[in-house]
């Protein structure tokens, strides 16, 4: 996988510039405002996160057509992915709209435009991420962007957890000319728990988000020379909390994917420590939060007994008829409005293939997977120990999220469907960097490492 065509060079008289400020407040913006505050005039795909992603993408395509960029410097396995699902969301796009699937109603048609300016948005996280990552000295520059917005979605969901109050709605009085697009409750009773969900639409969302940043804040703790320690730290144990608050089946399977993912590659003294670490915080848990252990346990094992497990497993009878009905293209991106409860699809690839066909969800398996498999080949090829974990870390993230979207609707949750397109992007940058590496002789100190340059 790491042995394709040759990568150029970085010439010395051209050096990385790092993450461009769009790309950074796109990143803390994806958990950090909810997403359900949008701008009445334009509509639903308005969300702060959205809009600063969708003018990443726009800067990103002007410049590759006026020549100023060139994207073909820059290719890796997870780019092909996110061209693969764009391809077959345009060819199921189109297909709504020639009138050949059935469902092109005004409600059908809107919808599939903000499926479409959804994945435009996450092109463009996904695309620049990669371009512009080219040493491990960038990769922890945006990070700290990235892991400061989960941080506030997670202080927000231990304040919604401990006082039943929601510090949301202070974020939202100070974003002006952003208006509530629904009713969300960041409440929801488990058990003898209330289970929050941050900035999040939904605390399954926040328990899988929560563990796909886990393992960037490990390596930002171990590795980053700004701040103090101590506070990377407390950032990490927060992820773990918030999932844990979620008080979700979801969210503690992604938590065991990120720590079977991420505990191989750590350096050996920290391996040791995550032996020690991982039992005393969930006695911790168990101190702090009576009754959390206990309903954690009954969630995981409830089987047949648990009616959100029987809804999920009595909408494939639903789902394979319309399939059937319309197997290549199906309804239309993002055209499954059902007025039944009932009928939602807790599994991305159920919904996928229902509203994109065949062809839809075998771009959305590409999409999930495809760069999680490369951070994997670059974690397993990468000679620094620090290089070697990022890469694990963005394998942990796409394992995670190609699991999770087997549990839930994933893409219908913007902070799911606008952080997973990062850690594509931190996918291509490794899998770059490693690749260069091999090509071009022994890693140069961290931070300087060459990978690629436009035009090189």
């Amino acid at each position: 996988m790491l042995t394709s065509a040759p990568a150029p060079a970085l010439p010395a008289h051209r050096k990385s510039t790092g993450p461009p400020w769009l790309l950074k407040a796109a990143g803390f913006s994806i958990l950090a405002f909810p997403p359900y505050m949008v701008l009445e005039p334009i509509g639903a795909s308005s969300s702060l996160a959205q809009l600063l992603a969708l003018g990443v993408f726009g800067l990103w395509a002007i410049s590759s057509l006026l020549g100023l960029h060139d994207p073909v410097a820059f290719r890796h396995p997870g780019r092909a992915a996110v061209l693969a699902l764009l391809l077959a969301s345009c060819l199921s796009y189109a297909h709504l709209f020639a009138g050949l699937s059935g469902a092109s109603t005004i409600d059908g048609r809107a919808a599939a435009d903000r499926w479409m300016l959804l994945m435009f948005a996450a092109a463009g996280i996904a695309f620049v991420t990669t371009d512009c990552v080219r040493t491990v000295k960038d990769a922890m520059e945006i990070t700290r962007w990235v892991i400061a917005g989960g941080a506030v979605c997670s202080v927000a969901a231990v304040i919604q957890f401990t006082t039943q109050t929601n510090p949301v709605d202070w974020i939202s009085a100070i974003m002006v000319g952003f208006v509530e697009n629904g009713d969300f409750d960041a409440f929801q009773a488990r058990g003898s728990l209330m289970r929050v969900a941050g900035t999040t639409l939904h605390p399954i969302e926040l328990g899988v988000v929560s563990a796909m940043l886990l393992p960037l804040a490990m390596w930002r703790a171990l590795y980053d020379w700004r701040g103090k320690k101590a506070l990377h730290w407390i950032v990490v144990g927060l992820f773990v909390l918030a999932n844990a608050l979620t008080v979700s089946r979801s969210g503690l399977l992604a938590l065991v994917i990120a720590l079977a993912v991420t505990v191989p590659f750590l350096p050996r003294t920290a391996r040791q420590w995550a032996t020690i670490v991982m039992p005393l915080g969930a006695a911790g848990l168990f101190i702090a939060v009576p009754g959390l252990i206990s309903t954690l346990f009954k969630t995981a094992t409830a089987g047949s007994s648990d009616s959100s497990i029987t809804y999920r497993t009595e909408d494939y009878p639903l789902a394979l008829r319309l399939v059937a009905d319309r197997p290549w293209f199906g309804t239309g991106p993002g055209t499954w409005i059902p007025t039944n409860a009932l009928d939602i699809f807790d599994n991305e690839y159920l919904l996928t293939a229902v509203t994109m066909g065949v062809v839809g969800l075998v771009g959305l398996i590409a999409y999930l997977l495809i760069p999680a498999l490369a951070a994997v080949a670059a974690a397993r090829n990468a000679e620094g120990a620090e290089l070697k974990l990022l890469a694990a870390s963005a394998a942990a993230a796409g394992l995670i999220a190609t699991v999770a979207s087997g549990t839930f609707d994933s893409m219908s949750f913007p902070a799911f469907a606008l952080l997973y397109p990062f850690f594509i992007g931190l996918s291509g940058a490794s899998w770059l960097m490693v690749k260069s590496h091999i090509e071009h002789g022994p890693a140069v100190p961290s931070g300087t490492q060459p990978v690629r340059q436009p035009g090189g």
